[in-house]
């Protein structure tokens, strides 16, 4: 059969857009490789659980402080009023969003993905069926391309897919049963150090009786596994069992073209959209595997292909503005160990902690506190000039 939509990729953006489609009346594949599990912290605000009605049995764990640690060690602990930040297991929460992708409609297909070619004017997907081996074929009037950092889909269809930016994370998922030495398991450490990682930084993220242990960076010849043991360490949790390891990588920018002018648009972490900064994925892959659904349906019912584009362009109108922002911070911040400490510091504000997690809790900038605007703006050009010390409170 010919399919309205074949999507590669079953994380959360393709599983997200699968069902989005079928819900929508779309025959639709979903093809995914199985078995992989991505390293990720986990975290979820609530506007991804109320926007994408997940379960309470997907939350693992209830996060009520997020702990800011900086180069000399400094702490500065944020607490998580009026709510929590939810924390998920991906081995667990991306089958449950592919099952219920199924459960909606979609066909589940096994197998890894080969290359698109074509058959009178439409784009058929070839892959390798997982249980025998052998290439098969979907054709389809539309692919969404759903498969990860360095997608193979993006690199085959779509220009300048080959040239994302991105940093290696790593992570190892332990038990951890309640509290022991630093670590709490309502609370989420998030350690700005350059010896963890010169670049980017480290986490400890509770999931229950488990927790994610982990760093991630751009740079070569910095060891993943060393600074990894050493985050597990400070935290107390170096006698704990380890479950899992895994390794990935994290796109850093959106890019600038989601679709090939044909029939192929992107979605998730093929087409980069993961936050700057925070390297935050699970909300903004599941926001593009929903205007990627809505992008393609358009085009399916005008027959336009222009169509596609909206895909990027609804993104970029609500996301876009905290994306140029959260760039700025890293570029600004993460450059040298005495920018991370007065990023931290200057994280130590009132102003700066309510507004951080309002924005965080709704994803969408603040705009109703101007005065408060005003000051972070000020204390921020302050300590990107050195004219405060970054010991001060």
């Amino acid at each position: 059969m010919q399919y309205d939509v074949v999507v590669v990729g079953g994380g959360p953006s393709g599983a997200t857009a699968a069902e989005d489609l079928v819900r929508s009346g779309k025959t639709v594949a979903l093809l995914d490789r199985a078995g992989r599990i991505k390293p990720c912290g986990g975290a979820v605000p609530p506007r991804l659980i109320r926007d994408f009605n997940i379960p309470d049995d997907q939350i693992v764990a209830r996060i009520s402080t997020a702990r800011m640690i900086s180069p000399t060690g400094r702490k500065v602990d944020i607490p998580i009023e009026d709510g929590f930040v939810g924390m998920v297991d991906r081995e667990h929460f991306d089958e449950f969003l592919r099952n219920r992708a199924a459960e909606a409609g979609a066909e589940r297909v096994t197998g890894t993905y080969l290359r698109i070619e074509r058959d009178a004017g439409h784009p058929r997907v070839i892959y390798r069926e997982k249980a025998s081996g052998v290439e098969k074929a979907l054709d389809a009037r539309l692919v969404i391309g759903a498969d990860g950092a360095r997608s193979d889909v993006a690199r085959d269809e779509v220009p300048g897919g080959d040239k994302i930016p991105y940093v290696i994370a790593y992570h190892e998922i332990i038990e951890a049963p309640g509290a022991v030495g630093e670590y709490r398991p309502d609370r989420c450490d998030v350690i700005y150090d350059g010896s963890i990682s010169p670049d980017f930084y480290g986490w400890v993220f509770p999931h229950g009786p488990q927790a994610s242990v982990g760093m991630g960076t751009g740079l070569d010849g910095v060891n993943l596994k060393a600074a990894t043991a050493a985050l597990r360490l400070a935290s107390g949790l170096d006698g704990c069992k380890t479950i899992r390891k895994e390794g990935a990588p994290i796109p850093l920018k959106p890019l600038d073209r989601w679709d090939n002018g044909r029939d192929v648009v992107l979605a998730g972490d093929a087409a980069g959209v993961v936050a700057p900064s925070s390297g935050e994925g699970i909300f903004y892959a599941m926001v593009g595997g929903r205007v990627a659904a809505t992008a393609a349906a358009a085009c399916l019912a005008t027959g336009r292909v222009k169509d596609l584009q909206l895909a990027r362009k609804l993104f970029l109108k609500e996301h876009g503005a905290v994306f140029r922002i959260l760039g700025a911070m890293q570029n600004a911040y993460y450059r040298s160990d005495e920018r991370r400490e007065r990023f931290v510091s200057l994280c130590h504000d009132i102003d700066v902690q309510k507004l951080t997690f309002e924005a965080y809790m709704n994803k969408e900038l603040v705009r109703s506190r101007p005065l408060a605007h005003l000051k972070i703006g000020a204390k921020n050009i302050a300590h990107l000039w050195g004219l405060v010390s970054p010991l001060r409170t």
